[in-house]
């Protein structure tokens, strides 16, 4: 297919080969950020070679896949688990690549019909789709257990038990909800994207929803810089490079995004015990390794350590240049409690869209004749779940607020370069 600019010189192609390479783009930028990530995290010395499956199970969850723990114990011993998470940093790669290559066929074009634009769309969601299926079949592996050599080993040899563990992925939610989420990076793609053209009945948001659109992103990729240079520091100085760098490339989102919520005074439910940890800081993990669901929220973490006070005052800053970089570039007849309602809807459903994927739930518990349900080793669970109503409220808030401080900001005057006065 293909298309002329408004200056007469032909527009890029988008048809099958341009799908596929954007597809194959963003599998290979995914897989190499999962891969490398979770080398970082010693997971190349699981056993069985299981480690291109777990790769496989990474990418699948960072699509929003489902992956189930499954467990084989016999009639004398009993399996539990589930796993709820998502490796962001695995997904905003995948969706800045494919968001890339979706909109780079249509620069330099002013306006696009509905039916170019669904064809497009259609070429890449029917070659994600088959992607999606063969990472979804891929993601599957199962563990032999070894029950040591205190009570629980001595039961297993006298009833020969061998307990076996695994995970799969469940392939018709995970196709699904990766078509869906396809879906909205295309769609938030075209939203921030300044040049992409829109159709005729759509250049209505190019004014009203765009400026609210490209901010927020900014601001959720602003907090990742932020989070990527402590993080760094962190790894110079604090020693433990090798998990630093796994929390980078698999969930620096994750906890730039939970403390960017925290800085505007969110609250997270919480909880750790078992062997199992937080992929994140160990301030983190310790606030949450309690008998019992801890609260998550700044005077938990300050408790720990007084410079996390900072977060307020990061998030303040942040989202007041966020607001102000978003009312200069709306039209000029946009009145400053225009741009605070506009600040404070887009951060809310930011907020929102932080609570749904940040959270955090993984279970897993072997019994062995009612033995062993607690035992160190073979149970464990992370939780982490947000205040959804107090996060958007708070979102609500500090929307209006920064949102009119922006504007206001937007249209002080400003000195003109080396002189002193007013332009």
């Amino acid at each position: 297919m293909t298309s002329r600019t408004p200056s007469g010189r032909p527009a890029a192609r988008h048809g099958w080969a341009q799908a596929l390479a954007t597809v194959l783009g963003a599998l290979i930028a995914m897989g190499v950020v999962a891969a490398s990530g979770l080398w970082a995290a010693g997971a190349t010395g699981l056993p069985g070679g299981s480690f291109p499956q777990v790769v496989a199970a990474t990418v699948v969850t960072a699509v929003g896949g489902s992956v189930e723990l499954s467990g084989d114990a016999g009639d004398l011993a009993g399996t539990e688990g589930g796993l709820t998470v998502i490796p962001l940093s695995v997904t905003l790669t995948g969706a800045l690549v494919i968001g890339r290559g979706f909109l780079r066929p249509l620069r330099h074009r002013a306006v696009a019909g509905a039916p170019e634009l669904a064809g497009w769309a259609a070429r890449i969601a029917a070659l994600w789709l088959l992607a999606v299926l063969g990472l979804a079949l891929a993601a599957r592996h199962t563990y032999e257990l070894s029950l040591g050599d205190g009570p629980l080993g001595d039961l297993g040899d006298l009833f020969g038990i061998r307990p076996v563990v695994g995970f799969s992925a469940d392939v018709p939610p995970t196709v699904l909800i990766g078509l869906l989420w396809l879906a909205g990076v295309l769609v938030v793609a075209l939203s921030v994207s300044r040049g992409a053209p829109l159709p005729a009945g759509l250049l209505r948001l190019q004014t009203s929803v765009r400026p609210a659109a490209r901010a927020m992103v900014r601001l959720l990729l602003a907090a990742v810089v932020i989070g990527l240079v402590v993080a760094l520091v962190v790894a110079a100085t604090r020693g433990h490079p090798a998990e630093t760098f796994a929390v980078i490339l698999l969930g620096l989102p994750n906890v730039a995004w939970l403390a960017l919520t925290i800085g505007l005074g969110a609250t997270w439910d919480g909880r750790v015990e078992g062997p199992f940890g937080l992929p994140m800081p160990r301030v983190l993990d310790e606030v949450l390794r309690t008998p019992d669901v801890s609260a998550l929220n700044l005077g938990a973490l300050t408790e720990h350590d007084r410079t996390w006070w900072w977060l307020p005052v990061v998030a303040a800053v942040l989202l007041v240049a966020t607001a102000s970089v978003m009312a200069a570039r709306s039209p000029a007849g946009v009145r400053a409690w225009q741009h605070a309602v506009r600040m404070a809807v887009a951060l809310a459903l930011t907020v929102l869209m932080i609570c749904l994927t940040v959270r955090i739930s993984a279970r897993f518990g072997l019994s062995v004749l009612g033995i062993g349900d607690l035992g160190e080793g073979f149970s464990g669970r992370v939780l982490l779940r947000p205040r959804l109503w107090g996060a958007l409220g708070l979102a609500l808030l500090w929307g209006l607020a920064t949102g009119f401080a922006g504007a206001l900001l937007a249209r002080a005057p400003r000195l003109r370069p080396g002189t002193g006065t007013p332009r």
